[in-house]
């Protein structure tokens, strides 16, 4: 029976191709080389029972055929009532690189052998590189390149050196010898398409499906080799298939069913190796499954079986969340719902074979990804929805399940007034784009009709816009449409997951965490199905996207890149805080704080995945460079795989801040102490805080006023919240404080002034804090956080320096001079003590008056500010709410570690609104 219909297969394929086969196409004896391409499929059929060639083996074949005909309506019946068995069968599907070498195939056969189920169906596919190269063949036969000769002869010492490694006797001569007659049929039936110059789809279905076959075989052969009672399956003679187009194919599975409940009684077995990706036609034509259809082999035969589960074995441990190429913090995902793994097929994820779904949804066969070189790992199931994910308190990351890109993308937009309510326009720019051969990703069009935008390949985008452009001339002309613009270096960006569309938030989240990386949107479409939605954007923003996205939705922690200027008092304070915090942060709150560089005035060290903050110190003296601050804000910045940078200026450097502006136009965010920028000229502070309030990149700047003391942040509270602030009064310098709450009874300025250097509360030079400088600038950052638009120059300042030491060049000098101007001061301290009052050295923003100043006040000894100890600050705040009695914040507002937990407390603001939980 198996020698006719393989005839018949012979004469119909060769007929179209103008070839005739021997009337005795069984006779191997024929003249004719080309007719023989078709007889393997004879010669294999005693292997496949068992029989390796021996006469009364041979024998024994032909008695076992009789008995099955006598019984086939029995046979049938029993399969027929096994096929419906659930839970019978497993599959298990090898791809190429399961398969790649002779070591590869003993561990599937391993795995099979491993597998206590009843029964047991493998799918395989060719080895690896096996299908490019037999592709190869073809075109090099049809390019009448005589080197397909020699290609093909690497083909064969490919396999056989592999068989040599896994079999041996009597199984390993028969299956080179089988090799060697496919292989020469091959070089006939390539010789003829070498001298036709031409290959039709079937001849070439037929050639490279032989690497299927081979493969199959070996493995059948060692499993016997293992003891396995084993048959193998060339499933041409089993799975039907009608093409559909140049690369699809659709399943006949009555047909198939007929087939294969006829098969399986004749190949009774435990284990079947069935090969994958090749089929036939209805005629009994050979063909394929097409581009990586063995999964859709698989499916198909699992359907076919009623299977307990089909196992898609390959080379991962399982279904990502994201590419791990694009995002290094993807994570397996347990379970996938057959919707969901549809959606990520169809937009580019490496998940199945697209079709591989349909065949088993329809019997609930779940289908398990796993990784042949990782055993242990559980891999992905992908079946039916679990029913504890079909509530309706699921959080956002259970809703959203992964998030899947196409690149090389480009939008085309057809857009016009005269296209709104004009039936057929749609239709009309589609089966435009059907005559060039193009392949439309995705549809937006809005809801005025004014515009249909879609999504086509690069490659193909050029043929869209030519046919476009002629199609619609007129109408272009008249200014019926205005246009047909082309948007080119474009992704697609799909957040998939089940029932998205209704559960709120997904899409508010999905694209506030878009805009806050700075990522531009140039079209949307989201279906009802609710499997997906779907977004443009610029090709160069992709992996910036997929990060952001994948970061918000907690399938990975909230990641920033964190840059470190000037890693002084401050800054190695910072350091050290962010070292301590990290692994609480992470852990508890969903943060990775990643610092990917630290810069000083000469030095700076770079990293690409995070400094390790245990050893910065000794990395910024061992592995440093010369620094360069545009270098190192472009490294920060440009890492692939952390979508929000954040530079920590921990200098009082005039220069580092005039970057702000352009950090922010960026999308760096910017985090400081230095109060260069904000109290700078006014026309500069102006355009940051315009630049900060267009974008949704953050400027924060707590610790400019006040250290670690939420003043910043308490001042723009009572103004968003409507409170008018009438008056802002306070002491404002830690080391100032410090010496006027021990500038009492007789003891001198001079040694106070000594005493608060010695205990590192000044500067180096006592006298950039005595000029009142610093508090000035304080003064005039909230004057200008007030709305009053006044310059540095506009504050007077009482200046504690006396103006004959304002000159000297040292601070040594200067501190040996100054005991001669003690009694100034000191004249001032016991008027005020005379009164019943003290000095304070405070800053003052009237806006009521729009003025600001710096100056030494007398204080009743009742009064908060009469009433400090240390270095500690107090801001007083009268608004129209706290008028009778002022909002006061008292507190350190000086030293590294509340200067630094100040700066922390805003990287962890930032954090916040990037999207980690507050």
């Amino acid at each position: 029976m198996r020698t006719l219909s393989t005839a018949s297969t012979s004469s119909s394929l060769f007929a179209l191709h103008g070839f005739t086969s021997s009337s005795r196409f069984e006779d191997t004896s024929l003249s004719l080389p080309i007719s023989r391409v078709f007889q393997r499929q004879i010669g294999w059929s005693n292997l496949r029972n068992g029989c390796l060639s021996t006469k009364g083996r041979t024998k024994k074949l032909n008695k076992h055929i009789i008995i099955s005909a006598a019984d086939v309506c029995l046979d049938r019946s029993v399969v027929e009532a096994d096929l419906q068995k659930e839970g019978m069968w497993s599959v298990h599907k090898f791809g190429g690189t399961c398969m790649g070498t002779a070591k590869r195939i003993q561990n599937v056969a391993e795995i099979i052998l491993n597998d206590a189920s009843e029964k047991k169906l493998v799918v395989v596919s060719a080895m690896s590189k096996v299908t490019d190269m037999m592709y190869n063949l073809i075109d090099k036969a049809q390019s009448r390149d005589d080197s397909y000769v020699t290609a093909l002869d690497d083909v064969f010492e490919k396999h056989k050196l592999t068989a040599n490694d896994l079999l041996e006797g009597e199984s390993l001569a028969l299956f080179l010898s089988q090799l060697q007659r496919d292989v020469s049929n091959l070089k006939a039936m390539l010789r003829a398409i070498y001298i036709a110059g031409h290959a039709t789809e079937s001849f070439s279905d037929f050639v490279v499906g032989h690497g299927e076959l081979w493969s199959a075989q070996m493995l059948s052969l060692v499993l016997k080799k293992r003891g396995s009672q084993c048959s193998w399956m060339d499933t041409r003679e089993v799975l039907i298939v009608n093409p559909t187009s140049s690369n699809q194919v659709d399943p006949d599975f009555v047909e198939s069913e007929k087939r294969l409940n006829k098969w399986l009684p004749e190949h009774p077995a435990e284990t079947i190796i069935a090969t994958g990706f090749i089929a036939s036609t209805p005629k009994n034509i050979p063909t394929t499954l097409k581009r990586d259809g063995s999964d859709f082999s698989a499916a198909i035969m699992g359907a076919l079986v009623r299977a307990q589960q089909v196992t898609i074995w390959t080379d991962v441990d399982g279904v990502y969340s994201a590419d791990p190429r694009k995002v290094s913090e993807a994570v397996i995902l347990r379970t996938l719902s057959y919707q969901e793994a549809w959606e990520m097929s169809y937009f580019g994820a490496n998940v199945l074979h697209p079709r591989t779904i349909i065949p088993v949804m329809k019997y609930n066969i779940p289908i398990i990804i796993r990784n042949i070189f990782n055993l242990s790992a559980p891999g992905t199931m992908i079946c039916q929805l679990p029913t504890k994910e079909k509530g309706d308190d699921e959080g956002l990351e259970s809703v959203v399940k992964a998030f899947a890109t196409i690149d090389n993308l480009a939008l085309v937009n057809v857009e016009g007034t005269g296209m709104a309510g004009v039936p057929g326009t749609a239709s009309t720019i589609f089966s435009s784009v059907k005559d060039v051969g193009a392949n439309v990703i995705m549809i937006s069009q809005a809801s005025s009709e004014h515009s249909v935008c879609f999504a086509v390949p690069e490659e193909e985008v050029d043929a869209v816009a030519k046919v476009l452009q002629a199609r619609f001339r007129q109408a272009l002309e008249a200014g019926r449409l205005s246009k047909v613009e082309i948007i080119r270096n474009c992704s697609i960006l799909a957040t998939v997951g089940q029932r998205m569309a209704s559960t709120p938030g997904v899409s508010a989240n999905l694209f506030d965490a878009l805009a806050k990386a700075n990522v531009n949107v140039r079209a949307i479409a989201q279906g009802c199905s609710e499997y997906n939605i779907t977004v443009v954007i610029q090709g160069k923003d992709c992996v910036k996207a997929l990060e952001a996205v994948h970061s918000r939705f907690y399938l990975s922690k909230t990641t920033l890149a964190v840059g470190i200027i000037g890693p002084g008092l401050i800054g190695g304070t910072l350091l050290d805080q962010l070292r301590d915090q990290a692994a609480v942060l992470k852990e508890e709150f969903n943060i990775d704080l990643r610092v990917m560089g630290i810069t000083g005035a000469r030095t700076m060290v770079l990293s690409n995945l995070g400094i390790d903050l245990t050893r910065w110190k000794e990395l910024l003296k061992e592995e440093s460079e010369v620094a360069d601050l545009e270098k190192f804000a472009q490294h920060v910045h440009g890492n692939h795989y952390i979508p929000n940078t954040v530079l920590v200026d921990c200098t009082a450097d005039s220069d580092v801040a005039n970057h702000y502006y352009d950090w922010l136009c960026k999308g760096i965010h910017v985090i400081t102490p230095n109060k260069k920028a904000n109290s700078g000229p006014l026309d500069r502070y102006l355009k940051l805080k315009a630049q900060q309030r267009s974008s949704y990149t953050h400027y924060f700047y707590e610790a400019t006023v006040g250290a670690g003391l939420p003043i910043i942040s308490t001042l723009g509270g009572l103004l968003e919240t409507g409170d008018k602030i009438l008056r802002i009064e306070g002491i404002f310098s830690g080391t100032l404080s410090y010496i006027f709450n021990n500038f009492i009874e007789s003891r001198q300025f001079s040694d106070v002034v000594a005493e608060a250097k010695q205990a590192g509360y000044t500067e180096p030079d006592p006298r950039d804090d005595l000029s009142g400088s610093d508090v000035a600038r304080k003064v005039i950052i909230l004057a200008r956080e007030s709305g009053l638009r006044l310059e540095l120059s506009d504050i007077p300042v009482r200046s504690l320096v006396p103006e004959q030491l304002r000159t000297i060049t040292s601070a040594e000098e200067f501190m040996r001079e100054l005991p001669k101007f003690d009694a100034n001061i000191a004249n001032e301290r016991q008027d005020a003590e005379a009164a019943g009052e003290v000095l304070r050295y405070v800053g003052v923003v009237d806006v009521v008056n729009k003025e600001g100043r710096v100056e030494l006040r007398r204080y009743k000894k009742e009064h908060p500010f009469s009433q400090l100890s240390g270095s500690d600050n107090i801001i007083a705040f009268t608004t129209m709410r706290y008028k009778e009695q002022p909002l006061i914040i008292r507190g350190p507002g000086a030293g590294a570690q509340v200067t630094a937990g100040g700066i922390f407390s805003d990287i962890l603001r930032l954090a916040s609104n990037l999207g980690a939980p507050s």
